[in-house]
Parts: structure tokens; sequence; C-alpha cells
């Protein structure tokens, strides 16, 4: 594919328009020389720190290094989608799958195999942009996989999927542990309402989910305080 498809759909001016969301390390992989020199060049100008290769083995061995993945699909060595499948077994690092496959079934396989965005050729670099950003924000507030989250009296085990207060054992439902468990790792942070549903609920939720599981959690963690709601913005830990 031209690299001109990249940004099909907008003028040099408008690119130099973007706002500069600050440096990320970005590992580009994509075996057409040309996009790829395009799109290092455009996240260059924009304060990030792009690196390209041009096969799935390479990437394999470059992206621990890098806070993004952009993976195609099409590379000359391995299944774009296998890569995918590599790098979520090992490492939570966002991946967004920038491809000229424009299928449905291409799209649901890559993101079966744990890529976060899916992106199709030709596309808009400001689109582009816009889902790094969105995609990165999520991952920032995922708490981590393992070990202990302690606040004051409450203990949450992370590996065991436990929540104790002081030392006693608290039985929670799955979402009730992963929505305590997301306040618990941002102390002193408001998190808003709708991030708190993407994050544990994704796309299946009421409006009323999150205030339905914040009062059952606070009932079974036996003091209302543990979780404070911040009227109008979301929730925070609190104190207990």
């Amino acid at each position: 594919m031209s690299s001109k498809a990249l940004l099909e759909s907008h003028t040099p001016d408008q690119q130099d328009q973007l706002p500069d969301r600050g440096g990320r390390r970005i590992l580009v992989v994509d075996n057409d020389a040309d996009t790829a020199e395009l799109l290092v060049n455009r996240l260059r100008r924009h304060g990030h720190q792009p690196v390209s290769v041009k096969r799935g083995g390479a990437a394999l061995k470059e992206y621990e290094d890098a806070d993004l993945v952009l993976l195609d699909l099409e590379l000359p060595d391995l299944d774009g989608l296998e890569v995918c499948r590599a790098i979520r077994s090992m490492s939570h690092v966002p991946v967004i799958i920038v491809t000229a496959r424009e299928s449905e079934l291409d799209c649901v396989l890559s993101l079966q195999a744990g890529a976060d965005d899916y992106v199709v050729k030709p596309y808009g670099f400001r689109e582009l942009m816009a889902r790094i950003e969105a995609v990165v924000r999520r991952a920032q507030w995922q708490p981590a996989a393992a070990g202990e989250i302690r606040h004051g009296r409450l203990c949450i085990d992370a590996a065991a999927r436990e929540v104790s207060v002081d030392g006693h054992v608290v039985a929670l439902t799955r979402k009730e542990f992963d929505l305590l468990r997301l306040l618990a790792a941002h102390p002193d942070t408001v998190i808003p309402r709708r991030l708190l549903l993407q994050q544990v609920w994704g796309d299946s939720w009421s409006r009323r989910t999150l205030d339905t599981h914040v009062s059952s959690l606070r009932g079974k963690l036996g003091d209302s305080g543990w979780i404070t709601t911040v009227r109008g913005v979301g929730f925070k830990i609190g104190s207990g």
C-alpha cells in the first residue's frame, strides 16, 4: 500500500496542528518500508520515540522496551496474529493492529489474540493518535496482575484474588473484587464512573451496575468509608 494512504484524509497543515501528547516509546512493526518511514517521521514530529522493524521475529525482541506496539498483520516471517498472541502471553504492553485487512473476522481474531484496538488502512493520522492515547490511558488504569495491595487495614491479594480486613477474609464476587482492586491500586485518585465501568465491565453494563456493586462492597467490608463517592465524578478508595 502506498505510504500516502496513511494520511489520506489530512493535509500537511492539518497534521502539523495535531497536539503533542508526550513522548511514548512506540514500536512500529510493518514490512512496508515507505509506510513505516512516514509513520515514524510523523510520530517523532509529535514528540514520540518510535522504532521500526519489518519482521515479527524482530518485534518479539524489541517490544519489551516499548510503551505501545503498532502491529501490521502482513509480515514476511510470522503472521501478525501469531506475534500478537506471543506478546500478550508475555506482556501487558498495549498493541494496536494496523492493517489493510478490513474483514470483521480479522478484527475479531485480532481482539481475541489480545490486541487492544484495530485500525484499518488507509487511516488518518489524527485518528491513529487518538486511538493511541485512548489505549495507553486505559492501560495506565489497569492494576498489577499479581502481588498485594495494602491500604490501611485492607489487604488485596491479587494472585489469590482474596480480600481481607484486619486479617479476616471477605468473600467478594469476581466483579466486586475487580472493582475494589482497581480503586485500591490508585489511592488518593478519583476514578471517573465511566472509566470504572469500562475497565471492570467492558461493554456489558447498565447505569445502575456500578452503584449496586459499590453498595454491596461497602456492606461486605463493614464500613462505608472504604469507598468514597465524589459527587458528579466517580469514586476513590477511602480510609475505612
